[in-house]
Order: structure tokens, then C-alpha cells, then sequence
């Protein structure tokens, strides 16, 4: 991922992240990319809160996370996030998660699909969020 395509989240790798065999446990890097995503959206100018307060959220609809190595106990994460594909209710974030080496551990991409929070289903992408996808 280059630089100019990606935002880059940043975190410091906590104890509780851990497994008994010295890595980080697998569940944790979706917890990554989910801030990650976030901080991606919040880079662009649209902080969660306000998307929802338009009456959208994004709901995760698949997750694919290939390990190429692992993450231990106070490594600097690095997760780069780009925009892959977007659609009309859906779009696809790909993500790079790095330590403080430039290796790539993780490669992932995660599809969500736009949804009303009053439970009514599916909605388009509003207009800020394909704003900000597109920035």
C-alpha cells in the first residue's frame, strides 16, 4: 500500500493481546482494523458519531485476514487502510498491518454494507461517507 493511497493507524501492542504462545491472538487484529476504519473515516472528516447521527451505520459483512507473521507483547502496530471497491449499499476497505519493521504481517479486507439505524435494512452510501471514501 502506498503511502499516498493509505491512512496509517497507529497502536502499541497491550499485554492483554496476547496469547500463551507470545503473539498477539488472532481475534485482537479485527479489533485493529476496526479502529483503524474509524480513524480512517475521522482522517477524512467524518467522525463516527456524525455518520450516525445522519441515521446510517455500517455493519461488517465479511472479513478475510491472511498472516504472513505475527505481532508480540509492545510492538508498534502500523495498520494502512485504503479504499478497494465501493458499490451502491457496500464498500471494501483493504488494510496492511505492519510492526515497526515495514514487513507486512497482515493482509486483510473487510466488506461493510450501509444500514439504517432503525432497523429498517439496507440503505446507499449517504452522500458524507462516499465523501469521505473518495477524499
Amino acid at each position: 500500500m502506498a503511502p499516498s493511497e493509505a491512512y496509517e493507524y497507529r497502536a502499541t501492542v497491550r499485554y492483554l493481546e496476547v496469547d500463551q504462545q507470545g503473539v498477539v491472538f488472532n481475534m485482537w487484529y479485527l479489533a485493529y482494523l476496526d479502529e483503524a476504519m474509524t480513524g480512517f473515516l475521522e482522517a477524512r472528516n467524518l467522525p463516527y458519531a456524525t455518520l450516525q447521527a445522519g441515521g446510517p451505520d455500517v455493519q461488517v459483512v465479511h472479513s478475510e485476514l491472511d498472516w504472513r507473521g505475527a505481532l508480540a507483547w509492545g510492538d508498534s502496530v502500523r495498520v494502512g487502510v485504503r479504499v478497494e471497491a465501493m458499490g451502491r449499499t457496500s464498500f471494501t476497505l483493504a488494510f496492511d498491518v505492519r510492526a515497526a519493521a515495514d514487513d507486512v504481517l497482515v493482509t486483510a479486507r473487510t466488506v461493510y454494507v450501509c444500514i439504517r439505524l432503525d432497523g429498517s435494512g439496507k440503505t446507499p452510501i449517504p452522500d458524507d461517507l462516499r465523501a469521505a471514501l473518495t477524499a
